[in-house]
């Protein structure tokens, strides 16, 4: 057998990079308002051009006319008053043929060539370009009666003198125009640049509020201009962020600091369930309280995403009054299952006021009248002695407001926490004690009316009670 030949490697080319596109090149603002300046300033001195050489035409062959009456009108003079007399001849360089009926003239400067046509360019008795000896004339034929016979004198002027006159005036034009035209692009470019300047001021300044940690804000000019304006409203939208992002930084640490405690309880309960358990029973109650803690760490957390959601969604709602009035006694019905206090519920609701919309969703309507009502019961159940007055939930609606109101008799808010009543995770001194609650229950409602563009008002009576207050206007006021 004969040996096997390898075949031979092709080596593989090395791989061609593509070349890297090529960046779109981006003119700035002030070389496209400087550049689109420019080219209006051309198309109009253009368009300005063409319409003042027309101008410029007119007002030439006016001036030669005007010039040919005055080289014609001594010999028009000298015919009508000395028609005897013999007409002398023209200057130097004036172009003159009078013309006898005879169709003779005794006085004659034009080019030769024109004499055999000057029969017919006198009778023509208007204005004519003719052609003599490869120049052109522009000649006028002035009709003068003599003793009842009609001459004609005839003045010329070369074609060339315009034509002279006109260049020169175009010249002029053309240069004052280009000067014009350089003018005011220098000038579009420098007030461009004086008028970005704040601009310019804006992004520097910009730059360093994004690199740096501080409180300060965008410069404003004096000068109340669109770029001031600019500048109010980005300093407005600066000042929302960061009042956004320190929500969230507080959020966290305040969400840190309440699930740290039931997180340690939890953890420190289910150790001791596993090392000090002994018996049953003992076993059973630590997980009963384990359990107990983790309800309150699922309550908190539920709670924390309910207010996120509340406070990014943003989503518009309606309901009709007696959608909300549904809802409200659902929701008073939900609370009078507990032990203790009872709610009692009033609904005012005009006749014509039913089919009213307001800017709020029935659902989240009724956890606002749920969290306020489970703030009552609760305040009234801690409250010593138990109080046997109600919890009252009144409705009203109106032709253009709805005002809900939780009242409870239960001693009311101190009036060192008052303030605080509506932030998270914010609970009165006995609150915290006795571990009732995470302090997120009005913070909801707060985010809701806020939203639904309603408000809330606390009536703190303190040693009496509290009644919570929230109005909703007609959709559309």
């Amino acid at each position: 057998m004969s040996p096997r030949i390898p075949k031979p490697r092709i080596p593989t080319p090395p791989a061609v990079k593509p070349p890297a596109p090529r960046r779109k090149r981006h003119h700035g603002i002030r070389t496209r308002i400087a550049g689109g300046s420019l080219l209006i300033a051309m198309v109009v001195s253009l368009a300005a051009g063409l319409i003042i050489n027309g101008q410029l035409e007119r007002i030439v062959r006016d001036g030669t006319i005007s010039a040919l009456h005055s080289d014609s009108s001594p010999y028009v003079f000298a015919l009508q008053t000395r028609p005897n007399d013999e007409l002398t001849g023209p200057g130097l360089a004036t172009l003159i043929a009078v013309v006898a009926p005879d169709g003779s003239s005794p006085v004659f400067s034009l080019p030769t060539s024109l004499a055999s046509r000057m029969t017919q360019i006198a009778a023509n008795e208007s204005v004519a370009i003719v052609e003599a000896n490869g120049s052109h004339y522009i000649l006028d034929s002035t009709p003068v009666d003599v003793e009842g016979e009609t001459w004609h004198v005839v003045a010329g002027r070369d074609v060339d003198e315009e034509t002279t006159v006109l260049v020169q005036m175009r010249l002029l034009l053309v240069g004052s125009f280009a000067l014009l035209v350089l003018v005011l692009g220098a000038g579009a470019w420098l007030l461009t640049t004086v008028s970005l300047a704040p601009v310019t001021r804006l992004r520097v300044s910009a730059q360093t509020l994004s690199e740096t940690s501080t409180d300060e804000l965008l410069p404003v000019s004096r000068a109340d201009d669109e770029i001031a304006q600019l500048a109010g409203t980005l300093n407005d939208l600066i000042e929302r962020l960061r009042a956004s992002a320190a929500r969230e930084r507080q959020i966290v640490s305040d969400a840190s600091h309440e699930l740290r405690t039931p997180l340690a309880i939890l953890r420190t309960q289910l150790e001791l369930a596993r090392a000090e358990a002994s018996s049953v029973e003992q076993l059973v109650a630590d997980i009963e309280g384990a359990e107990h803690s983790a309800a309150r760490l699922s309550s908190l957390v539920t709670s924390l995403l309910e207010l996120s959601q509340i406070e990014a969604a943003n989503l518009p709602g309606s309901a009709t009054a007696a959608e909300l009035d549904a809802e409200a006694a659902e929701a008073v019905e939900r609370a009078g299952f507990g032990d203790g206090v009872s709610v009692t519920y009033r609904s005012r609701i005009g006749a014509m006021s039913g089919a009213a919309h307001f800017p709020v969703r029935a659902e989240d309507f009724g956890r606002v009248v749920d969290n306020i009502t489970s703030n009552a019961l609760q305040a009234m159940r801690s409250a010593a002695p138990a109080s046997v007055v109600p919890v009252v939930v009144t409705l009203e609606v109106g032709e253009v407001m709805l005002r809900l109101s939780v009242k409870d008799s239960a001693g009311g808010l101190d009036p060192d926490f008052e303030p605080r009543a509506l932030e998270r995770f914010s609970r009165a001194a006995d609150t915290r004690a006795n571990a009732h609650g995470a302090g997120l229950g009005l913070a909801i409602v707060a985010a809701i009316v806020k939203n639904a563009g309603g408000g809330v008002e606390l009536r703190n009576r303190p040693g009496v009670g509290l009644e919570v207050i929230v109005t909703f206007s007609v959709s559309g006021r």
